[in-house]
């Protein structure tokens, strides 16, 4: 098939070099404009430029889709299937009925659950034990089109959402390659409304654990918010951010260390260890290291 993909992310970038190593043919890609990135403001492509160029392909730019200019490049093109992943922008009605064969779009949830932003890190916030990839054709709701397939994974005890991420891009990509072989053939199943939830960006506001809550909420908002924006806690009056922990049945006073080997820290029940931290504006390091330039007490408390 003659193919334009649109992604901009690092999570876009395993599907489209599938795409450019296999059968099919891409004939343009479409991501957003370079970005200034750092305290420097460098401008910065995308990773699906940057991957879009080692193979020699054309790419787009546009700050909009919705005028006539990316229409008529894209109507130009002819594309047989306009494959969508993690592009950030939504498409018009005009360019979803251009392809002859639609819009398809890989999302990282199995829908109809977690349409929306970020489903890969509340997947983790929530404790799931189970995700994985939906392929669908897109329709001009939020993630309601017809889903064509999808593929499943468990989510470890201890994998944060980093992980996951590079996890389902990879069978993102895999699932992508399946249903444009299997296209003819599969018969597109409409959502069910009535299991759809929707999430919310991840923002800051979300960082400061809470200690009152159960051992596995703590280590579940750690895991989450891997990479960015990182969870969050205040330690002798110093700003804290906890990178790592693992699950403890040990029990205390919600937020008191009740131990130094490992750094244990007891929430509302059970406890959490803690394996590597940073205090605001020093390099990330694991407990063990950061006892020793820090020393602490048992009965020491995490706000």
């Amino acid at each position: 098939m003659n193919i334009v993909f649109m992604g901009t992310p690092d999570f876009a970038v395993p599907t489209l070099e599938k795409l450019c190593q296999s059968e099919h043919s891409v004939l343009a890609v479409f991501t957003q404009p370079d970005k200034p990135v750092g305290r420097k403001q460098i401008l910065t492509p995308p990773d699906v430029k940057v991957c879009a160029e080692k193979y020699g392909v054309k790419v787009y730019q546009p700050t909009t889709l919705r005028d006539d200019n990316s229409y008529n490049e894209l109507k130009a093109l002819n594309p047989d299937v306009i494959v969508v992943v993690a592009y950030g922008k939504i498409l018009p009605k005009n360019i979803l009925e251009l392809p002859r064969f639609g819009c398809i779009n890989i999302h990282g949830s199995l829908l109809p659950k977690y349409r929306g932003a970020a489903p890969i890190q509340w997947s983790v916030l929530n404790g799931d034990k189970v995700t994985g990839v939906t392929s669908m054709f897109m329709g001009e709701g939020l993630d309601t089109g017809d889903i064509l397939l999808t593929s499943e994974t468990e989510i470890g005890e201890n994998e944060t959402s980093a992980e996951l991420f590079d996890r389902l891009s990879v069978l993102g990509a895999d699932l992508l390659i399946e249903t444009l072989d299997k296209l003819p053939e599969i018969t597109p199943i409409k959502q069910d409304e009535d299991e759809a939830t929707y999430t919310a960006k991840i923002t800051k506001e979300l960082c400061p654990i809470d200690w009152n809550k159960p051992n596995t909420e703590v280590h579940n908002k750690v895991r989450g918010l891997q990479t960015w924006p990182v969870a969050t806690a205040v330690l002798n009056s110093k700003d804290v951010k906890i990178h790592s922990t693992l699950l403890c049945d040990k029990s205390g006073n919600a937020g008191e260390i009740i131990s130094l080997d490992p750094l244990t820290v007891a929430c509302s029940s059970g406890s959490v260890i803690i394996k590597e931290l940073q205090l605001s504006g020093k390099k990330r390091m694991d407990s063990k290291a950061f006892l020793l330039g820090h020393p602490l007490r048992i009965g020491d408390k995490f706000n």
